[in-house]
């Protein structure tokens, strides 16, 4: 059992009876939320009693975090990368995501609802009906006002005697300032008055506890109750929101001014970041990028960022009253165009850094930053349309790897129509548009976008564009079953087109991928693994992965068809590896088929079910039957008649529903290993 629960990284403080009360919840019902006012600990005991109900679940407990979603736009593919389907298909998204959760026992987790309710609702009731094991658990400040939901109202710590609200106080206040003396009559009384005029609020409590930092326990307590008497009758309501907002607005007050403003600019950033892109997005002004690098040391000691080893991140709450001082400086432009700009630049450094050993590093990188990708082309797009069509081009077909097709085919066509009508950029653009529609399954606008493209790409006179488009074209020849004119393509563009930079090599690369595919196809296999070897040596050359992927597919395939099946699955296993490296969910059920055949082939049948087994998982989570290039079918289908003849019907699908109710992770791990699964 796979889950991707995030790892609590401060300790946790009472809530036994809210755990006990969550865990008959869960048990009982199919979703309940968890309300209450901001920073009052939903996410905490979320996270608490998701960790403890990860036994219950067959299928595991998977977390998607809502808090850095602006609108509803991305609520369905955030869901979908939570539960680990990765759509590859022209169906409707919902649909995909309904039919891939249908047979599942598992716990989603749907963190900080509050501003998506009812797209939030909507989706849980097209969920909820369709996935009878399914449970949600949800944190909203309010209701999603669904039928059959349960409420559970996280209430404030206890705050009288040696309650927990004050345990959270000294276990703060000791990490923030390890000598302050908490357990002297005086600091613990004040201490204790802190937590009570807080209303045992647990952020709130943090943020006071920062300060001990700063300040001795009693200074704090005097600073903030009379802060706290200042505002007490304001109309501000409900009172515990008037309490944190207060406490917040007291721990703005002692942050310097560059912190204050860092806070402001730092709210710009959809998830968590690194402080080296703190410095691009934040720094500008008074704030340099040295500045921006002290400043955040100082809002990491006060709780305002949390940082988990170099990853920091601003709680939902605090992120708020943050974004409120933005547009109070009229910075909120100026914060966008910085931060689009960073994301921009990310993309061009990852484009260049496709081909060598940082490949991989880029490739999840551009994963990781998806969110903030997608903010940044949404400004681009209504701001910089050339731009945008320039970074919908550049990070497209790491988002094709990814999983993310349906995105990167609004964003690319968005950014064809709204962008220039000519130039490199453009090309590039229309051949991630193509790429796009080619692993939908969409053949015919694959054909009319490739051929679009081979003229966009003659117009610019790029060896980029023309290598791109002839690999467009090439691919779309071997999927609708023609390798001769796949193979006239790629041969025609080799020999005219150079590889004066690393980029171009990389496209040049694909370009006899094609050549080693149509080889394969057109029945030529010694030619096909020759050419073969050959690539996948240049790809060693400059440790390029994603390309040696594909040929060691080919060289599976080559030596299955002439009847060599130890090297077979050797070739697969390699495959596998670098497909793994990647997360590239198309390409393992690619690789679990061919090692399948494989083992088949070597005559082990039981063996062969379970990977078999193991490739439907994958291929469920890009929402496609069994796919591949068209003579893998025939050969498929031979082994897996073997694999039943050798062990019979019976032992054959029990091995092939063991490997289907594996975890992906379990199944994957067996298979790469060759361990005995029987």
């Amino acid at each position: 059992m796979v889950s991707n629960i995030p790892e609590e990284t401060t300790s946790f403080v009472g809530r036994e009876a809210e755990l006990a009360g969550l865990e008959d919840a869960l048990a009982t019902g199919r979703l309940t939320t968890l309300t209450g006012t901001g920073g009052v600990g939903k996410t905490r005991l979320a996270l608490r009693a998701a960790r403890r109900a990860e036994p219950d679940f067959r299928d595991g407990v998977w977390w998607a975090d809502l808090s850095p979603l602006h609108d509803d736009e991305l609520l369905l593919a955030t869901v979908s990368d939570a539960v680990g389907l990765s759509d590859h298909t022209l169906r409707m998204p919902i649909d995909v995501l309904c039919e891939w959760l249908a047979d599942k026992e598992l716990l989603l987790v749907l963190d900080s609802c509050e501003h998506l309710r009812h797209s939030c609702a909507h989706l849980l009731g097209e969920i909820l009906t369709t996935s009878p094991g399914l449970t949600v658990l949800a944190t909203s400040r309010r209701p999603l006002d669904l039928r059959g939901e349960q409420l559970i109202e996280v209430e404030p710590l206890p705050v009288d005697g040696t309650a927990d609200a004050l345990t959270l106080f000294r276990e703060r206040a000791s990490a923030a300032a390890p000598a302050t003396p908490l357990d002297d009559p005086g600091t613990a009384a004040a201490a204790t008055a802190i937590c009570r005029r807080l209303e045992g609020i647990p952020l709130a409590i943090e943020l006071a506890a920062a300060g001990a930092g700063r300040q001795t326990v009693q200074e704090i307590a005097d600073r903030l109750g009379s802060r706290l008497d200042v505002f007490a009758h304001t109309t501000l309501r409900p009172l515990r929101h008037r309490t944190l907002r207060t406490t917040i607005g007291w721990s703005h007050e002692l942050c310097t001014p560059l912190e204050r403003l860092l806070w402001a600019r730092l709210t710009v950033l959809r998830g968590d970041f690194d402080a080296d892109t703190a410095a691009i997005v934040c720094a500008g002004g008074p704030l340099t990028a040295h500045g921006v690098r002290t400043a955040l040391r100082g809002l990491v000691a006060q709780s305002v960022v949390a940082r988990d080893g170099d990853r920091h991140r601003m709680l939902g709450t605090l992120r708020e009253y943050g974004r409120m001082w933005l547009a109070e400086l009229g910075e909120e432009r100026a914060a966008a165009d910085r931060h689009a700009a960073c994301f921009l630049r990310l993309a061009r450094n990852a484009h260049a850094g496709w081909t060598g050993d940082d490949q991989i590093l880029w490739y999840h990188r551009i994963a990781d930053a998806h969110a903030d990708l997608c903010a940044a082309l949404d400004h681009l797009l209504a701001h910089d349309p050339a731009a945008a069509q320039e970074m919908a081009g550049r990070i497209g077909f790491f988002w094709c790897c990814c999983g993310h097709l349906p995105q990167t085919r609004s964003y690319a066509q968005r950014a064809l129509d709204t962008g220039p009508a000519g130039g490199p950029h453009r090309t590039r653009a229309l051949w991630v548009l193509g790429i796009c529609v080619l692993l939908q399954g969409d053949y015919p606008a694959a054909e009319r976008i490739g051929a679009e493209c081979v003229r966009a790409a003659a117009a610019d006179n790029t060896d980029e564009g023309v290598l791109a488009a002839a690999y467009l074209r090439g691919l779309t020849h071997l999927m609708t079953g023609e390798p001769e004119r796949g193979l006239r393509v790629s041969e025609r563009v080799l020999r005219t087109a150079g590889s004066a930079t690393p980029l171009e090599s990389a496209y040049r690369l694909r370009c006899h991928l094609i050549t080693v595919f149509a080889l394969t196809g057109l029945g030529r296999l010694d030619e096909a693994a020759e050419a073969a070897v050959v690539l996948r040596a240049a790809c060693e050359a400059q440790d390029e992965c994603w390309t040696r992927s594909y040929v060691d597919y080919q060289l599976a395939l080559i030596a299955l068809l002439q009847g060599r099946a130890a090297p077979a699955a050797a070739h697969a296993r390699a495959m596998l590896t670098g497909k793994h490296r990647l997360r590239d969910r198309f390409g393992i059920a690619l690789g679990l088929d061919i090692l399948a055949a494989a083992i088949a082939a070597q005559g082990e049948g039981a063996r062969a079910a379970r990977v078999y087994g193991t490739g439907q998982v994958y291929w469920r989570m890009v929402g496609h039957p069994q796919r591949g290039t068209p003579e893998l079918g025939p050969l498929r289908e031979a082994c897996e008649r073997r694999a039943r003849e050798a062990v019979g019907d019976a032992a054959y699908w029990r091995a092939f529903e063991q490997g289907r109710s594996d975890s992906a992770e379990a199944g994957l791990a067996l298979a790469l290993h060759g361990e005995l699964l029987m």
